[in-house]
């Protein structure tokens, strides 16, 4: 999977997108970044994430997103778009049962 570039740009967006950390911690995991970006993002985030990430690169985060960060109308809509059909289920936490 491609990186983002540590610039100002990518920086600025990300305190968008993930508001309640770092950027630099935001970026650091791009698979979560991403699932928050296809959440949260309008277009022109997007339009500037795709300048540095190909499909692929979008196909692999969609595959690794943490469960609970992409809606189901953003994750119907992202498969869509990069040409995923039917799209997976969506990833679920699991709790444990046994924990008291």
């Amino acid at each position: 999977m491609s990186t983002l570039p540590d610039t100002q740009e990518f920086r600025d967006l990300a305190a968008r997108i993930i508001w309640f950390e770092p950027a630099e911690t935001a970026l650091g995991d791009l698979p979560r970044f991403m699932a928050y970006a296809f959440r949260y993002a309008c277009h022109d985030d997007m339009r500037l994430l795709r300048t540095k990430l190909h499909d692929d690169d979008l196909r692999s985060a969609l595959a690794h997103a943490p469960p609970g960060i992409i809606d189901p109308r953003s994750w119907s809509y992202w498969h869509a778009m990069l040409g995923v059909y039917p799209p997976p289920p969506q990833p679920t936490r699991i709790f444990n049962a046994g924990a008291s």
